[in-house]
């Protein structure tokens, strides 16, 4: 296992359309999939505000979570792994808003109202390479 610096861990982020944003639910860690886009230095993924991630940022102005992206090769056991931690916000400007929902498409059916942002304030990752010989 190799780690990897801040920009490689961002660029292979921003390569996969999908990743698990970690946070706290009733004081114990929550884990949801979703779709992501990368923007900059904030990872924005969508959700409905009845949603514990989006009442927490909503009820708080802002939580920290952590969000995880990967790929990996099983035939090959090699990959990588990308954790961004970070202050996750409300997008309340209504342009970006409307930019991110039309960039951004749920992968379920099931109605997503706001737009957080996560973002990248500690970055973090590791590449899994072959064994030597």
């Amino acid at each position: 296992m190799r780690a990897l610096g801040r920009d490689r861990c961002l660029e292979l982020l921003a390569s996969v359309p999908i990743g698990r944003v970690v946070f706290s639910m009733r004081a114990l860690p929550a884990i949801r999939p979703v779709n992501h886009l990368l923007d900059g230095d904030t990872v924005v993924i969508r959700s409905d505000l009845g949603n514990a991630l989006a009442a927490s940022a909503t009820g708080h102005g802002a939580v920290v979570v952590a969000y995880e992206a990967d790929m990996i090769d099983l035939e090959y056991r090699t990959g990588w792994t990308v954790v961004v931690t970070g202050t996750a916000r409300l997008i309340l400007d209504q342009d970006r808003q409307t930019r991110y929902e039309q960039l951004l498409r749920p992968w379920i059916d099931e109605p997503m109202n706001c737009c957080i942002g996560i973002g990248c304030d500690l970055v973090t990752g590791y590449e899994l390479v072959p064994a030597a010989g």
